[in-house]
């Protein structure tokens, strides 16, 4: 087969179809992605191998897409290899007016030419060696190269020494529903065809690490990731009478100055760290102006994890929580003994103490006053807000702004709780015999493709972007996820990740993805040949090894 050309044709049909997470082009580029596997001879002649499983109440009806090709064992089952990746996008906001070219890649370019462009993007550009466009790297492409992998060894089965089973997924940019979904088929399958999973190899793209970096990766797991949000109670007071009241963007503020890009947080691995939290958002939920303060703010923010649990980040979050509110209360105390001395007035110390609380404390005591009839109006704000498609964080906090509304609970207080979505981070590792035998072939394999082609490939734990391979291989044990429950209003509702059929599956999810640049930007980009000539060689060799 001529890969590239395959490939790449691929990657531009993929692109062309604006897959933007949340609308319905995530169920057209899913059909488009079934289509291309029933024009197969192999399909039209087993048609019950390409399986379609529709998300359930979902509003866009989205869907996964399976294509299962048995090899020269495959009909008595045995070792499989998943090869998987996301049909969504970002939006393209970013792109400001080129958003009309942003999923015509050879508009884009020459639109691109007279665009300021940052100088390593415009260097690219002009080498011809890199395909623009939004989801060329984030992660069309890596979904062309595993179809095109399909049709390879349906066209050939005898040299598939097992099973080879492609998965097509949506909602992998915000809520991962169609991974967590396809855990149920990925099980079905395993006890229907006595299948034994040796990995799953997601495609999404790898970047440089560091300006000028030419390493490609490789990655032996990916990152975890946690929500933890703040809803602030402030203590309302008029414009005219401000050290009345304490206003609650300031603890926001503060907050977000104790928390974001604090390296307490980066979380080690081997010498591999994660990035440190950033805020993802921040609002005070005031309606409309007066000169009222407001009354309650909403935050969250992006905390990745390797190994840390979740019962760590409360407790880390709890330190700079009670750190942020004292230096606001000292602030404001200090502020308002220097007013009083300006105007001659008696200073008396304003009556605020910090007050944290964590979610699961006050709907324990609003669940010891109403009993079930609480849980049962939670479940119905849950059910109203789903059906008009409320953001699911937003829900969340309106569940904790119901507990405080039942409970009575008045500010200026902090209230600490999880927010979709939880990503459990994995790995392989060394200590346990099979994953040291795994680890030991890809070193060897990557040394030997590495002699072979003068390139570097540097073999990495972490995927260091959240993805759908968290969810195939649950290393956080039960009792680590008890505090990330607990905290999590309406888990069961909001979010309810298999994570036990998860942790049974463990099934170890590789990364091999393209090589892309600037995913989430307007220069989002993709290199060419690596990932329409070199990627589909490399996932062969890789299920080949995986298959012997």
């Amino acid at each position: 087969m001529d890969f590239h050309n395959e490939v790449e044709s691929l990657t531009r049909e993929l692109v062309a179809v604006p897959s933007i997470n949340n609308t319905e082009g995530e169920a057209v580029l899913a059909e488009k992605v079934k289509e291309y596997f029933q024009k197969l001879p192999y399909f039209k002649e087993n048609p019950d191998n390409l399986i379609e499983q529709s998300l359930k109440n979902d509003h866009l009806n989205r869907k996964n897409i399976f294509a299962l090709v048995k090899g020269k064992n495959g009909a008595a089952g045995g070792k499989t290899v998943i090869i998987h990746g996301h049909v969504d996008t970002v939006g393209i906001e970013d792109y400001g007016d080129l958003g009309e070219f942003a999923f015509n890649p050879d508009s884009l370019e020459k639109e691109m030419k007279a665009a300021p462009l940052p100088e390593e993007a415009r260097k690219d550009l002009e080498s011809g060696e890199w395909l623009f466009g939004r989801g060329s790297g984030d992660m069309k492409s890596g979904l062309a190269v595993h179809m095109a992998v399909i049709k390879y060894y349906s066209e050939q089965p005898e040299k598939l020494n097992g099973n080879l089973l492609f998965i097509a997924t949506p909602v992998e940019e915000n809520q991962h529903t169609g991974i967590m979904e396809a855990l149920s088929v990925i099980e079905e399958l395993k006890e229907a065809e006595g299948f034994s999973y040796q990995a799953a190899l997601n495609g999404d793209y790898f970047s440089p690490m560091y300006p000028g970096d030419k390493s490609k990766y490789i990655y032996l797991g990916t990152v975890g990731k946690l929500l933890p949000s703040f809803y602030i109670l402030g203590k309302e007071t008029h414009a005219g009478q401000s050290f009345e009241g304490l206003d609650p963007n300031m603890l926001a503020a503060e907050l977000i100055k104790e928390v974001a890009m604090n390296t307490r947080f980066s979380d080690g691995y081997k010498n591999e760290y994660t990035l440190p939290p950033v805020s993802l958002k921040l609002t005070d939920l005031k309606p409309a102006y007066d000169v009222q303060t407001p009354l309650a703010t909403f935050l969250y923010f992006n905390v990745f994890t390797y190994t840390i649990t979740p019962e760590q980040v409360v407790d880390l979050l709890l330190e700079f929580s009670q750190k942020a509110f004292k230096e606001v209360i000292s602030n404001l105390n200090g502020e308002y003994e220097k007013y009083c001395r300006m105007t001659g007035m008696d200073y008396r110390r304003l009556p605020w103490e910090p007050k944290v609380y964590l979610y699961d404390d006050l709907h324990t005591q609003a669940r010891e006053k109403f009993g079930e009839e609480l849980d049962r109006e939670l479940e119905e704000l849950v059910r109203l807000e789903s059906e008009i498609n409320t953001d699911p964080r937003i829900i969340c906090r309106k569940l904790v702004e119901k507990v405080v509304e039942k409970i009575k609970l008045k500010g200026p207080a902090l209230v600490l709780f999880f927010g979709p979505p939880y990503n459990p981070g994995n790995t392989l590792k060394e200590e346990i015999s099979d994953e040291k035998t795994l680890i030991d072939k890809l070193n060897t394999l990557f040394e030997e493709i590495g002699r072979e082609e003068n390139e570097e490939y540097a073999i990495r734990h972490f995927f260091p972007y959240t993805s759908d391979s968290s969810f195939l291989k649950i290393q956080d044990p039960p009792e680590a996820m008890e505090k990330l429950i607990a905290n999590f209003p309406q888990w069961h509702n909001i979010f309810p990740a298999p994570v036990e059929k998860g942790r049974e599956l463990n099934i170890p999810a590789l990364n091999i993805g393209a090589w892309g640049k600037d995913a989430h930007q307007w220069t989002e980009r993709v290199h060419k040949k690596f990932a329409f000539s070199t990627l589909p060689k490399l996932t062969i060799r890789v299920i080949e090894m995986l298959l012997q």
